[in-house]
């Protein structure tokens, strides 16, 4: 009544087996592809270990069924309960290092303002920005004052992961969905149920991806690569991109359904060329960040070295100006902030009145970086690290403004 068809042909070759082994062969164990059914007449997977005894001149088999649902819940669950301990480990090494958002100014007081206000509902929210203006943040601060903050904080960053897997990453896959896929494997998508989701970089996410990424907005259901099961999620999502989408919208770079659905409540956050005022602020704070793990004992910043890091452009914004104290810590030997190895362009006189564009000046900065690593891209002191940026965000700069070393 309880064995499905498989499970009793099964049970005749453990028979015939036994028969033809004799005494030698007590027991068969069959880890998967069995099923059993319930008294409703339902069928459920099961894995089975069968043995044989003698008792009294008679013969017995002993069926041991476990319901292999409950090994997979388990196993799901452990799975979701090491990526959740990656992520908070992940949380915990913020490239930032700090928690609270620093800064007076009416500009950033905007934002903040935004904040609290979106932060109540479940609005999906677009972060825009320059490279290392903090977006992350700012949704981090988001999450926290949600009424999600008990539960996780997911991030993803589009533009890290490759084409080939960012579909696995975001929706999950089952076992055997492509070469590789050992196991069933949950998306972040429904690691971040009932909690938020940080989609940093978001206009560098596939088209082709862009649909399915739709419908998660749209209608909260996703199915995982390989599967037909269609899984219901309750995500909150903020988005974040240094880019122009309205632009990459009119290139059919990006789709104009998912821009209009992202763009609920929209936050731009200003550069730090247009925040000058939280610059002292910001230098104060990273020195005492700093202080006790580089064991320096900075306790003054001299006038004109304040004066020249205000007047500064910052284009690497927040992430290059701790990157400078960082560094502007390592190589000072007295209780004042040196800024060694600190050459800002000088201001440009322009005699026919004219001024330089955004991009220019940021392309002739990137250049003298460039040189002054010996057109070191990445590793330590690379002029990745010096302008505050991810090693990709510089590439794509470099090709976007035409910088190439020249031979």
């Amino acid at each position: 009544r309880f064995t499905s068809p498989s499970f009793q042909e099964l049970l005749d070759n453990c028979l015939r087996a036994y028969k033809r082994s004799g005494s030698g062969q007590r027991y068969v164990w069959a880890p998967e592809g069995l099923t059993a059914v319930r008294s409703d007449g339902t069928e459920f997977p099961v894995e089975a270990t069968i043995s044989r005894f003698e008792m009294e001149g008679s013969r017995y088999l002993t069926i041991i069924l476990r319901d292999v649902n409950e090994r997979i819940r388990a196993e799901e669950e452990l799975r979701k309960l090491q990526l959740e301990k990656l992520y908070l480990q992940e949380e915990q090494r913020s490239e930032f290092g700090f928690e609270e958002i620093v800064g007076r100014s009416q500009a950033i007081q905007h934002v903040l303002d935004d904040v609290r206000q979106v932060a109540a509902t479940n609005s999906t929210v677009l972060l825009t920005g320059e490279t290392g203006t903090g977006k992350e943040l700012i949704a981090r601060a988001i999450h926290k004052l949600s009424d999600r903050s008990d539960k996780m904080l997911v991030k993803v960053n589009c533009a890290a992961l490759p084409s080939g897997v960012i579909e696995s990453e975001l929706f999950g896959h089952e076992k055997g969905a492509f070469t590789g896929a050992l196991s069933r494997k949950i998306g972040r998508f429904e690691l971040a149920n009932e909690g938020t989701i940080f989609l940093d970089e978001i206009g560098d996410l596939p088209l082709e991806l862009q649909a399915k990424l739709l419908r998660v907005v749209q209608e909260g259901e996703l199915e995982r690569v390989g599967g037909t099961k269609t899984i219901q999620v309750d995500v909150r999502m903020i988005a974040a991109t240094n880019r122009d989408l309205e632009e990459a919208v009119q290139q059919q770079r990006f789709r104009a359904d998912l821009f209009y659905r992202l763009n609920v409540f929209p936050i731009r956050i200003p550069p730090l060329r247009e925040r000058r005022d939280d610059i002292p602020l910001l230098v104060r704070h990273f020195i005492l960040v700093h202080a006790s793990r580089l064991g320096k004992k900075i306790t003054t910043t001299a006038q004109k070295v304040m004066e020249t890091l205000v007047q500064y452009d910052w284009p690497g914004n927040v992430r290059e100006l701790q990157n400078v104290i960082e560094r502007g810590m390592i190589l000072s030997n007295g209780p004042a902030l040196e800024l060694a190895r600190f050459h800002p362009a000088s201001p440009v006189e322009h005699a026919s009145g004219k001024v330089p564009t955004l991009e220019q000046v940021e392309q002739k900065h990137i250049i003298s970086v460039l040189e002054q690593t010996g057109w070191r891209v990445s590793g330590d002191m690379g002029a990745a690290e010096l302008l505050g940026m991810k090693r990709t965000t510089l590439e794509a700069r470099m090709r976007k403004l035409g910088i190439r070393r020249k031979r």
